[in-house]
């Protein structure tokens, strides 16, 4: 009963606040979620990636571990992938790169901090960040067949991940007026995330929902058993472990509905795949997450 409740307070503030942008969108009210959505990926993420690297506690070995087993735990699930959709004669443009990248920023990073505090949220970052290099360009090679890893350095979420690296390698702090607001400003980001994914998901038309509903449920099972593995496999600490599997299983990312439509693909089957995925992640990850704690 207490791990019970104690789940339920993790997740119902995500999904909440979710579900305030589902409605909100669904009401009729205007939201601009391109504007919205750019103040928080070049404002409120930075500010909350660098100020969480900047002051955490974390041993720079953890991290950097925790960033290898990211690495293979992506590769591991883009392999079985690669062999779930070739089996099944199924588009890889389309479906190989939702397969593989979850939503590690708008629920991922949430989740990790309600479950597991701030040292969850530190770990979080560099999954995000992790997940933001190999999406944007591995990722963007897989739907469009071409990538370019130099614009991904143009990303303020990767330079704010540089710099919070650097300023925890050495040791360094901002002067207290800088990091209050560089603090409140990062503070924006996990509701704008939150209530951006509600409002993205009530405005898409989901396409081939039979289709995404088996998919969403084995990626979501594949995903926890390889993440599980390879977290064991890396001897994480139980937090990194923990933030691993949570992030790795996380639902398919809205942004991979928008790539299918700019690089043309079948961007609605992409669509379904997203909505389906997130509503079976609001069964799924409570129980994954009462396997963890």
């Amino acid at each position: 009963m207490n791990l019970a409740l104690t789940v339920l307070e993790i997740v119902s503030p995500v999904f909440l606040l979710a579900g305030v942008g589902f409605v909100w969108v669904r009401a009729g009210f205007e939201y601009r979620i391109e504007f919205v959505t750019r103040l928080a990926m070049t404002l409120a993420v930075p500010c909350l990636i660098f100020t969480a690297l900047m002051k955490t506690e974390a041993d720079l070995g953890a991290l950097f571990n925790l960033t290898l087993a990211s690495i293979c735990a992506y590769a591991a699930v883009g392999v079985a992938g690669w062999v779930l959709f070739k089996a099944l004669g199924m588009n890889l443009r389309t479906y190989l790169a939702p397969f593989i990248f979850g939503n590690t920023g708008n629920l991922g990073i949430p989740l990790a901090l309600f479950a597991f505090g701030q040292p969850g949220l530190e770990r979080a970052v560099v999954l995000l960040a992790v997940s933001a290099v190999l999406s944007f360009t591995f990722g963007i090679w897989l739907v469009a067949g071409r990538g370019s890893f130099l614009k991904i350095l143009k990303e303020p979420m990767i330079g704010a991940t540089l710099l919070g690296a650097l300023f925890l390698w050495q040791g360094w702090e901002t002067p207290r007026f800088l990091t209050n607001t560089l603090d409140l400003a990062g503070q924006m980001a996990i509701p704008m995330m939150l209530i951006t994914l509600g409002v993205a998901v009530g405005r898409l038309s989901p396409g081939r929902v039979s289709t995404a509903i088996v998919l969403s449920i084995i990626k979501l099972v594949v995903c926890a058993a390889i993440a599980w593995g390879i977290g064991l496999a890396f001897n994480l600490d139980d937090i990194s472990f923990g933030v691993l599997v949570l992030q790795i299983a996380t639902p398919v990312a809205v942004t991979a509905y928008l790539l299918a439509e700019k690089y043309g693909a079948d961007a609605q089957s992409v669509a379904g795949f997203v909505v389906v995925s997130t509503l079976v992640s609001v069964a799924g990850l409570p129980l994954l997450l009462g396997l963890l704690l």
